[in-house]
């Protein structure tokens, strides 16, 4: 029997691009977003008590990666995205209905919006639902997971002096930690992990509105190049 849902709000991301987005929530604490909240559900009753709540999840749809053949194996990227496993053994964006779920910090509440950080969430994601964090339930001591059972490593970030201080100037006007997010974001290494990437390669992805530029001046090491406002 099919159901439909309707979004009840959409994330403002300082992710504009998948490419760099950590692959789980909270492996970047400067990552920060406002969940804006659609009518009924902007009106303070909808979030009443959610200021005693530190941590939200949310459930959301991959809305650029939606697909109508179901997936039953898959490629996770933290396997070198050369080993397949069941779908449902994975946090895969290449979901059965497309949903998602991430655990994040509440950085403040106000009706119909809702001030986050530690985030993986895309720009313009639709949200579905909002759950409070019950420490108690959800954090579970004995619990285990055999195929990710630490957080990767994070690897170095360094910068070039120049692309350091525009880093720094643009998180002043931008009001936020924009140096932080960079390195955050990059220390996790976002280049596909069975890609060995030559010195000479360049990538880039936006945050907020300036682009990241770096390569990989060698192996398991990342140089910040540039951070040039969007479309410079």
């Amino acid at each position: 029997m099919p159901f439909s849902v309707t979004p009840i709000g959409f994330v403002r991301s300082c992710f504009k691009e998948k490419f760099a987005i950590p692959r789980q929530p909270r492996l970047a604490p400067a990552a920060r977003g406002v969940l804006e909240l659609l009518a009924p559900f902007d009106r303070a009753e909808a979030v009443a008590g959610l200021e005693q709540v530190s941590h939200v999840w949310l459930l959301f749809l991959f809305h650029q990666a939606l697909e109508d053949k179901p997936r039953l194996k898959v490629r996770p990227p933290r396997l070198g995205g050369n080993r397949q496993l069941g779908v449902f053994a994975t946090r895969s964006t290449h979901r059965p209905n497309g949903i998602g779920q991430s655990v994040v910090r509440l950085e403040k509440v106000e009706p119909g919006r809702l001030w986050l950080s530690g985030i993986d969430l895309l720009d313009g994601t639709p949200v579905l639902d909002i759950k409070p964090y019950v420490p108690y339930a959800d954090s579970l001591a004995e619990a285990r997971n055999a195929i990710a059972e630490q957080a990767p490593a994070a690897i170095p970030v360094d910068w070039d002096a120049a692309a350091l201080a525009a880093a720094q100037a643009h998180g002043a006007r931008l009001g936020e930690p924009l140096t932080e997010l960079i390195e955050q974001c990059l220390a996790q290494d976002p280049r596909p992990a069975y890609q060995q990437p030559a010195p000479e390669r360049r990538y880039g992805t936006r945050l907020w509105d300036v682009e990241v530029r770096w390569h990989y001046p060698e192996p398991g090491r990342i140089r910040v190049l540039e951070v040039p406002l969007a479309g410079a």
